[in-house]
């Protein structure tokens, strides 16, 4: 007689909310989903920390990677180029990481025409264009040292077009050409410029 009425307490303190009790569902799913974002951000510390150790030691202390051979031995100049690429690379990680933590307060929601933004791409884009230019100007390496200069150059100078241009046209409403587009060297007459100064010479025609 007494298991049964443990177990009816049991089961009638899992029931679901009654309608009679407004919010407290709610309550449940919230507080799931503060901890995953709590788990989310130490996660993303922890992370950061171990990129940000490693990327140091291979910046910094490049001799790291001959600590099981002998102490006269020198560090080649392909192991010192990929050493400190390698963890300059790891560094922007490590930053990606930690400006990426989940927020617990609700976000937002972007625009429809404000496009999603990679998490990673100013970071790495910033770790690129670094490394094109200390790779450019390394020797010792051959021809790997321009051929590495140019590809991470390019993912750099793309990355930072795609942080400029992508998806954010802006458009005048008094002219309709995108505020972006410039006159500037070349005399662009479709530029925002100079469509202005077109529209006022218009206006001040009809006056």
């Amino acid at each position: 007689m007494t298991d049964a009425i443990e177990l009816d307490i049991l089961h009638r303190s899992r029931a679901p909310a009654s309608e009679d009790a407004p919010g407290c569902d709610s309550i449940v799913p919230s507080l799931e989903d503060n901890s995953r974002d709590s788990a989310a951000a130490s996660w993303s510390w922890f992370t950061a920390g171990v990129l940000a150790l490693w990327a140091s030691v291979l910046i910094l202390f490049p001799r790291f990677l001959l600590f099981a051979a002998d102490e006269s031995q020198p560090l080649t100049p392909l192991e010192a180029f990929l050493s400190l690429h390698f963890g300059i690379y790891l560094a922007s990680l490590s930053v990606g990481t930690l400006f990426n933590i989940p927020a617990v307060e609700p976000v937002p929601a972007r625009e429809q025409s404000d496009p999603p933004r990679h998490p990673l791409i100013l970071s790495l884009s910033l770790a690129s264009l670094l490394s094109a230019f200390l790779a450019y100007n390394t020797a010792g390496v051959g021809a790997l040292s321009v051929l590495y200069a140019f590809s991470t150059g390019f993912v750099g100078v793309f990355g930072f077009w795609v942080i400029t241009f992508s998806g954010t046209a802006a458009f005048s409403a008094k002219t309709g050409a995108d505020k972006h587009t410039s006159a500037f060297i070349f005399g662009n007459k479709a530029s925002a410029s100079m469509q202005k100064k077109k529209w006022r010479k218009e206006q001040k025609a009809r006056r």
